[in-house]
Parts: C-alpha cells; structure tokens; sequence
C-alpha cells in the first residue's frame, strides 16, 4: 500500500521535509519513493508548505493514503477531502488500546475475562480446620510365582 509522508532531509535541528509518495513498509531513506509532491520546511514561515495538490489528489484517487501529519498540513492549507485520513489524538489512543486487548486475548478468539468485583461487604473467610493426616499405606505383598500358586491349589 502507498503512503503520502513526509521524509526529512537537512541537517541537525534544522529540519526540512520532502512530501513523497513511498511504500507504507519500507523505511522512507534518501531517494527510495515513488514521487516527490512538495516539501515542507517548519521553521520558515513565509514558503512553510509548498504542494503539488494535483499529483496528490491523483494519488489519492488511485489508493494512496496520506498520513495524519500530511492530512493535517493540506487540510491547514485548504485541500478538500483530508478529513476521512484525520485521527484525532484520543482517537489514536482509543484504537492502540483496543489493539492492545485485542493482542492481550486468548488463542482461541473467546474474549478476554474481567477480573471479577469485590464487594466491600463480604466478610473474611474462616479458617479451614486442619486437615487428618493420612493412614499410612500398606507396602503391597510381593507377586507369587505361577508355579507356587498351582501347588498351593493342589
């Protein structure tokens, strides 16, 4: 699947980004996209954001998927139809736990079990009484040979 991301370039604490389209599994290095649509340079103000919205809505068409950061940026600038690829931050944190239960289930598929409530007006349980100790067992007597058993019958 194809991702619209951003993909840094600059030096260090003076970032830059390319805006590009590049394989969702692949780490995004220097080169290794699909197309460059624009760039992105936070800390300039005045040309911060600079796209393509043509290439990237055709992209889009064919399934490309931007990222919350990118959906974000074009919907900031005035591209229609970033909404649906917007997650909201409790949102993102809602659907991670719910991986995470999911993953935390067991093999089986059955849902996982709730710890069971404690009522606070239950009293402690008494004590068990000691249990008997156990009679000792009787070694059991040796098996006699066939013949001894047939003269004993005799």
């Amino acid at each position: 699947m194809l991702r619209i991301r951003l993909q840094r370039i600059g030096r260090e604490k003076k970032p830059n980004y390319r805006i590009v389209v590049a394989e969702h599994s692949s780490a995004v290095v220097k080169n290794k996209y699909v197309e460059q649509l624009g760039v992105y340079n936070p800390l300039d103000s005045s040309s911060a954001f600079k796209v393509n919205t043509d290439k990237l809505l055709e992209w889009v068409k064919k399934g490309a998927k931007p990222t919350n950061t990118i959906a974000r940026l074009l919907k900031k600038e005035g591209v229609k139809g970033m909404e649906p690829f917007i997650i909201e931050m409790k949102d993102r944190k809602k659907k991670k736990q719910e991986e995470n239960a999911e993953s935390a289930a067991p093999a089986g598929g059955a849902p996982a079990e709730k710890p069971a409530e404690v009522k606070k007006e239950e009293k402690p349980a008494e004590p068990a009484e000691p249990a008997k100790p156990a009679e000792p067992v009787k070694p059991a007597e040796p098996a006699k040979p066939a013949e001894e058993e047939k003269k004993q019958e005799s």
